[in-house]
């Protein structure tokens, strides 16, 4: 699968000017040259994996973000509010923020699999220890009431 830079300069710009930061600063900070960097945010120059991940650590935004812009990785399925509040959080690192992420889609492809192979059991989001707590609470009610 190719970059698709058509909108790529355009979002990294963006995020520039969000994080207020100069052409210069992020180039310093991605370790690229002033002058590459210009010409990818211009669309010009179809930067590689590698080069979009320090540019996203110079923006401190996650690398999943511009791979997705890039068009190198599918967007992830889901609440779109959860994925782009932990991408954006910059009180975390990337590597936690890559985890989180990670962790999310785990948790989306566990529940998918379950509603998949068992359509009709209401139970299928709890896990062994909610259901243990939710069978003691209701029998609880149960003798409460006698």
């Amino acid at each position: 699968m190719g970059i698709d830079v058509s909108g790529l300069g355009d979002f990294i710009r963006d995020q520039r000017d969000q994080a207020q930061m100069s052409l210069r600063q992020l180039a310093k900070a991605a370790d690229v040259s002033n002058p590459y960097l210009s010409q990818v945010e211009r669309g010009l120059r179809k930067p590689s994996a590698e080069i979009l991940g320090r540019i996203a650590q110079g923006l401190r935004i996650s690398a999943e973000t511009l791979y997705v812009q890039a068009g190198i990785l599918a967007q992830r399925a889901g609440d779109d509010s959860v994925t782009t509040a932990i991408a954006s959080d910059r009180t975390i690192t990337e590597r936690q923020r890559t985890t989180l992420l990670q962790i999310y889609a785990a948790f989306q492809a566990e529940n998918h699999a379950a509603a998949t192979n068992n359509p009709s059991k209401p139970d299928q989001g709890m896990s062994t220890d909610d259901k243990s707590t939710h069978h003691e609470s209701t029998t609880e009610d149960n003798h409460g009431s006698e």
